[in-house]
């Protein structure tokens, strides 16, 4: 875990995650407490910290940089949906880079991969509930 939150959960991994705590501190901002949870991989994917995190703040969102159709974020919900899906407040949320290869030049790659603000839109569409 990278960073504990009661409100609401971003899972990502790779570069994400630094974006993921980016919008974490937007959302504070806000009053929205943000849990940033890294599985530091996908295989072995840390399933056990999935379902933990999960069921702690009832909402998530899954970040990656690559597009979200086939993306590995499919496969976190996937788990989710079959170990926990009774804790979910809200439903399961993707913030994916675009349906498109990810180019190799750092000056395009802004305009593909996923935002701290993109992601800090999707915790403002998934409020705490009172």
């Amino acid at each position: 875990m990278k960073r504990a939150g009661g409100d609401v959960t971003i899972i990502a991994w790779g570069r994400m995650v630094h974006r993921a705590l980016e919008a974490a501190e937007l959302a504070a901002r806000d009053g929205v407490d943000v849990e940033v949870l890294d599985p530091r991989g996908l295989r072995p994917l840390d399933v056990e910290a999935i379902v933990r995190t999960v069921e702690k703040t009832g909402r998530v969102i899954i970040s990656h940089e690559a597009g979200r159709t086939g993306g590995a974020s499919a496969e976190v919900a996937a788990i989710i949906a079959e170990q926990c899906i009774t804790s979910l407040e809200a439903p399961i949320m993707r913030v994916c880079g675009i349906e498109t290869p990810v180019p190799q030049s750092v000056a395009l790659e802004q305009f593909v991969i996923p935002s701290a603000e993109e992601l800090h839109v999707a915790v403002n569409r998934s409020p705490p509930t009172d």
